[in-house]
Order: C-alpha cells, then structure tokens, then sequence
C-alpha cells in the first residue's frame, strides 16, 4: 500500500457486511459487498479493503462489532441557503391544496430580509444534520435571492462550506421582473451570471410551467456553459415537459425530479451520461405521484437518491429517509436504493473519489447499528447510523 512519511493509518475491523460499490472488490453485485471486512484509512484515503483477517498493520485499530460500514451518502441536490420556514404552506397543502413553484417567493422574500450571519448559520445547521444521517457530501443551490446581490452572496457563502456549489438564479422569474420574464432571463444569463460564476461550479434551471420553459431554459444553461459552469437542470416534476430531453442534449450532469416520463424521455437517458436524480422527499412532502424508478433502471438509466432539502417542498435532510421511501414507493431494491444514495449521487456529480470505499477513494464513510446495509430500508425511521467519517476522520 502507498503511504507518506507521515500520513496515520487506521484499520476498521469486525464489520459484519461491508459496500465498497466496487464489484471486482468483493461478491460481484454493483455493491461490491465483503463479509466480515476490514477497511484501512492512510490520511484522508482507503487504502486498503478486504476481508478482516487479511488485513494489514496498522497504527490505529477501531472495532466495527459487527456493523455494517457504507460509503457517506452523496447529496447531490439541495437548497440550503435560505431564510424562514413555510410550515402553513405544508399545512394548507396537507389539506389539500396543490403544490406550486409559486410558493418559493415567500421564502425570497425571507431570505432578502435576512443577514448574511443568519443565512450561514443556517446552512452550517442543516448540514451538521445531515451529517449526523450519513451525508458527507452535498450539493447545494442560491435560487431564493433571485437579485444580482443576494444570488451572489448566497454562492459566496456556500463556497466555504461545500466544493459543489450551484446557480439557480433561474429558480422562479423573479417578482421584480414578474411583467416582463424576458427582461429577467436577460438578467440571469448577464450581470447575475457575471456575480455568480466565479463562486459556483454548477448551473442550473427549474424547467416547469410556472417557472421557465424550454427555449428560456436552453438560453440560461447555455450561457451558464460559456462561462465554465456545468449544466444540471430541474426537469418534469410537476408536469411533463422538454427538460429531460433537454439535459441530455446539453450533456447534463443531472436531470433531476424526473417524475412525468415519457418513452422518449427514458430513452434519451438511456443513451447519454445525463444522470436521473430522484427526490422522493418531494412527493411524500407534496402528496405528488411517486418517480417510476423501476421504469428508469430496466432501461438501463443511472440514478441518483437525494434530499431536496428545501423549506417548500421537501424540508428533510435525510438521506436513509429517502431511500426507505425509494424502496417502499418508487420500485427499488435495498442494494439499488444505497447504490443510488451513494455511488449514484457521485455520478450525478461527475465524481469518482467519492461514493465507494475502494482503494484511492476519500475516506468518507458510515457506520452502521446494524449488521446489513438494508436495515436503512427494514427499519425506517430508526437512526442508524452511528459514527460518520469524513476525510479520514471520525466526525460522528
């Protein structure tokens, strides 16, 4: 094994089932499963995983007894800048009101009103609580300013928390431009993208009646593109629609929501690197029917699981929540849910040092109260997850 002159080594021994989402790794299966396992972390990689008796010396030895060890979950896909709550949304909504992209404009509203010292501790809270679920890596998106100054200022300050930080200045038209959306867009892909590109590493677009369509949506990824900014978009969630086809044109990383397929649809995703990123947290939050997973992976579609943690329309942070859901509602197995939680959200992220436990990968990792990854899906709303390891060190 490679090692610095100073770099500690720890070994995780007695792990009873152990996902490297490796399959040369271990039984074969795309979770790459080993039994009774051992893990070796050198600084802030693996370097070594296998079966515990076979494993090699070490500085540090920490006992698993017997738990499950996972890749740290990969959020790729929340919204964590912002201010206020819509508890009396969810709650008319939970009575039966519909829900609409309308309801963002509350929390603009709130999140203009609020300083940059409240927004940040409010992003640092919510990822300390994704933290303690499992999550070690998140996306996250502006799109609750909507003006050149507070889109900029929310990207600064998720840039200091997060590697992937996105635009969504194109999240709603924004109300000071609602008589004339193309004045707006103009704003969006000039002075707004001008403010923002250097602090993001993504763009993105909510392509939905309501919000943009087709043509606005192409012009805004497009430009976001030519200044160095990767495409992702928000695509037919509530209605079905050209974002799909449209993400795979533009060679998105993720097509997200993903909920109104058509055929065409599944087959554009088949046949590009666009990932299908579903948000089930969404439809159990919004009462909205469930993505056909099962119709996306036949086709032989990457998909991602992820939160959408949003105050309107998916307000958890929780990823084991999510794949219980995916599991129970969207025709998923145990294996493809964590897959998709884990290696998907890498994929969704074009990255691969993240979401598997396998040699050279960062040593991102969780630990189990439970001998099998698919108790996460056995025993909903239990919390499992024990110790949490982030860059080789234990933060949970």
């Amino acid at each position: 094994m490679s090692s610095t002159d100073t770099a500690v080594s720890t070994v995780i021994t007695g792990i009873s089932t152990l996902v490297t989402n490796d399959p040369s790794l271990g039984d074969g299966s795309p979770l790459g499963l080993v039994r009774d396992a051992a893990v070796v972390i050198e600084g802030d990689r693996v370097v070594w995983t296998g079966e515990s008796s076979k494993a090699p010396a070490t500085d540090n030895r920490v006992d698993a007894g017997g738990r499950a060890v996972l890749p740290g979950f990969v959020d790729s896909h929340s919204h964590l800048l912002f201010a206020g709550d819509r508890t009396e949304e969810f709650n008319a909504r939970m009575s039966g009101r519909a829900y609409s992209a309308g309801g963002i404009r509350t929390t603009v509203a709130a999140t203009r009103a609020a300083s940059d010292e409240e927004l940040e501790a409010g992003l640092v809270r919510h990822l300390a609580e994704a933290l303690r679920q499992g999550t070690t890596t998140f996306e996250t998106k502006s799109g609750y300013g909507l003006t050149v100054a507070d889109e900029a200022r929310a990207l600064r300050i998720a840039a200091r928390h997060t590697d992937e930080v996105t635009y969504l200045g194109a999240h709603i038209v924004s109300p000071d431009f609602a008589e004339d959306p193309a004045a707006y867009v103009d704003l969006v892909t000039g002075e707004m993208l001008d403010a923002c590109a250097p602090h993001a590493r993504w763009i993105d677009v909510f392509c939905e009646k309501g919000a943009f369509d087709g043509d606005q949506a192409r012009a805004i990824l497009t430009a976001g593109r030519a200044r160095g900014l990767h495409p992702r978009i928000h695509a037919n969630q509530l209605s079905y629609g050209p974002g799909v086809r449209l993400a795979v044109e533009l060679d998105a990383a993720s097509a997200d929501h993903c909920t109104h397929l058509t055929d065409a649809d599944v087959d554009a995703l088949a046949s590009g690197r666009t990932v299908a990123t579903l948000l089930p947290g969404a439809e159990f939050s919004t009462r909205a029917a469930w993505p056909d997973a099962r119709r996306l992976l036949d086709a032989g579609v990457t998909v991602a699981l992820s939160t959408d943690c949003n105050p309107g329309s998916s307000f958890t942070s929780s990823v084991p929540f999510c794949v219980a859901l995916a599991v129970r509602d969207m025709g998923m197995t145990p294996d493809e849910a964590v897959w998709s939680a884990t290696a998907g959200g890498a994929a969704a992220l074009r990255r691969d040092d993240i979401g598997r436990l396998a040699p050279g990968a960062r040593a991102d990792l969780l630990v189990l109260d439970a001998p099998s990854h698919v108790h996460l899906a056995y025993r909903p709303g239990v919390p499992l997850v024990s110790q949490v390891w982030r860059r080789g060190v234990r933060e949970v």
